[in-house]
């Protein structure tokens, strides 16, 4: 979603700003802005497309001055043109915010009565009218802002610049992210660690309904009660924080290929021997009756993967729900649920406010994260890190991976909890998981099969994705995939549901991508392979050898991967389906890291 960076510093704005909107373009944006304070006076730049385009402005039209906040904007409210860009500006004020207003609309009619038009489309310009009023009115900037911001209903995070005041900056969040970061006499803001790694390793986070009033000196931290608190300042690792290709073309390209590294470290820091280390205190699953499994977009298919593990070899029954739906349901949460939430970015929205519904009703609130200083994760009681380091890419490829690790662990654990599996078993698959990092390597090694299959399955308008067992949720990650960053049409269904509806679509034009390794369902998706075949469907075999083998004539492609215990097989099947997506649109020459209308994360619903 839209970044916000802020610098109160010893050394000209702009190109630090800049370099800082650089770090968070993988969130997605359409626009981009920067403001300073210049001798007392307030000035912006604002372009529309990619960074490049503000940074050649700034070439031609230069912006002076050591105190100041950028925004790259993610539309929400207003097509993305420059008029709408942020930073926002009326009169003595200019505002970059993430989320959304919303009650703009009857704080609009108030300044229309005091006589205050807006000239944009956006929600984010009626904060900075607000602030102007009350400017008008003799209110300090300090008391301005904080007027305006108990007037705000939403969700956002917020920073304020004020024409003369050049060591001054406003800060505010209500569910989305900002964190405040220290230097020697130089403060700064972001919205993501990631923007701030190069200017400083120690952060505080502002807590929801906090504001902060910034000096070069420090910040004064607020509650929503007006009241002054103190936060934790909290180092962080710099090397968490890295961006870079390493060579690769596209940060999905350097993700895909490092998941056995990440998979192996994540496998590291959860196993001991044959113990998995998780807090025995915080999850006793012999008390739990059920699970409630709440996620969005990939991670949502990680909670859906799950189900099948926690079922199968826990005895545990799981209910999994897209957090948006689940939030506004407001299912009933009986005694003796543990809510799990997963999130790539600990501060997805509607999974933080599905949680916050689940506070006060469930025995336990979990969460699987790559963040672990994120919202979602100090909300918890337990939060589980996934350890798949910074993903920038918006498709999610090694987080997914690792976040079905995490959650295999935790099933396997409640399994040996609940006595459904005995030790014997337990070890011999904490073998098989251990040498899973290896398999990731040989069949990253057969991505030329990938590829040269992805080269064709680009030429489609429509693709199918099947898959029984695990590997149904599987089908649908490869769609997502597929559709989000090639912009082809792709829909995954069940096998079995092939026969009812479906099949209709099958023509000689819709390759129809099968997702199966020789397990014990693997007959029955044989047969659902014949009847496309039979319909001129063009099937896209991923499978194992014996798979290949027993598959028949007539299959389009097929790619054969390692063979692989079928509990461990989602993990492994994740890699073609990453494979395919990135291939296919790299022959589309499509924007494989930042793929239209998306968002890496959503902080807004």
């Amino acid at each position: 979603m839209c970044g916000i960076v802020g610098v109160l510093g010893s050394h000209e704005a702009s190109p630090i700003l800049v370099e800082a909107l650089r770090r968070l373009e993988y969130r997605g944006y359409d626009s981009a802005g920067i403001a300073t304070v210049n001798e007392g006076k307030l000035d912006r730049r604002r372009a529309v497309g990619k960074l490049v385009n503000l940074s050649d402005r700034l070439v031609h039209e230069p912006l002076p001055g050591k105190a100041g906040i950028g925004h790259t904007r993610w539309a929400t409210h207003g097509e993305p043109n420059e008029k709408n860009a942020h930073p926002h500006k009326a009169g003595p004020v200019a505002v970059v915010h993430n989320g959304i207003i919303e009650n703009f609309r009857e704080l609009r009619a108030i300044l229309a009565q005091a006589g205050y038009q807006p000239e944009t489309d956006t929600d984010t310009e009626t904060v900075a009218m607000l602030t102007q009023m009350h400017l008008d009115a003799g209110k300090s900037p300090v008391e301005a802002a904080q007027a305006t911001i108990a007037q705000l209903e939403g969700a956002f995070a917020l920073a304020f610049l004020f024409d003369g005041e050049e060591d001054l900056m406003i800060a505010a969040r209500k569910g989305s992210p900002l964190a405040i970061g220290h230097g020697e006499n130089e403060m700064f803001i972001g919205s993501d660690a990631i923007a701030l790694a190069p200017m400083t390793d120690t952060l505080t986070y502002l807590e929801e309904g906090d504001w902060a009033v910034i000096t070069r000196k420090g910040a004064e931290i607020f509650d929503m009660e007006n009241r002054r608190v103190n936060r934790e300042a909290r180092k962080i690792r710099m090397d968490a924080a890295r961006v870079d290709k390493a060579g690769y073309k596209h940060f999905m390209a350097k993700e895909i290929a490092e998941q056995p590294t990440v998979l192996a470290d994540a496998l590291s820091a959860y196993l001991d021997g044959d113990r998995i280390e998780i807090p025995a205190t915080a999850l006793d699953f012999t008390k739990v009756d059920r699970l409630v499994l709440v996620a969005c977009g990939t991670a949502y298919y990680a909670c859906l993967t799950a189900k099948y593990w926690f079922e199968k070899l826990a005895r545990l029954p799981v209910e999994v729900d897209v957090a948006s739906e689940f939030r506004y349901r407001e299912p009933p949460v009986l005694p003796g649920t543990v809510a799990l939430f997963v999130s790539q970015s600990g501060e997805t929205a509607d999974t933080l406010a599905a949680l916050r519904y689940c506070r006060d009703k469930a025995d336990s609130i979990v969460s699987v994260v790559n963040v672990e200083t994120s919202s979602i994760a100090r909300e918890s009681d337990l939060a589980l890190p996934i350890h798949a380091g910074v993903e920038i890419g918006v498709a999610s490829t090694k987080a997914f991976t690792c976040q079905l690790n995490v959650l295999l662990l935790l099933a396997i654990k409640a399994a040996s909890e609940r006595g459904h599996m005995d030790a014997a078993d337990k070890a011999a698959l904490l073998t098989q998981l251990r040498a899973l990092p290896g398999l990731f390597n040989a069949t990253l090694d057969r991505d030329g099969t990938m590829e040269a299959a992805a080269q064709k399955i680009a030429e489609a308008r429509d693709v199918l994705f099947l898959g029984r067992g695990l590997m149904y949720p599987i089908a649908y990650e490869g769609a997502l995939k597929l559709k989000e960053i090639s912009y082809i049409h792709a829909e995954a269904y069940a096998s079995g549901e092939l026969k009812h509806g479906p099949i209709a679509l099958i023509d000689k034009t819709v390759p129809v991508i099968v997702m199966a390794p020789h397990d014990g369902l693997f007959d029955k998706t044989v047969s659902n392979m014949q009847e496309v075949m039979a319909r001129g469907g063009k099937i896209c075999l991923v499978t194992d050898a014996r798979g290949a083998a027993e598959a028949g004539e007539g299959v389009w492609q097929v790619i054969t991967l390692p063979e692989v215990d079928d509990r461990l097989a989602p993990l492994l099947y994740a890699l073609p389906a990453q494979l395919l997506a990135y291939h296919a649109a790299v022959a589309k020459g499509t924007d494989v890291d930042q793929p239209r209308n998306l968002a890496k994360s959503v902080t807004v619903e």
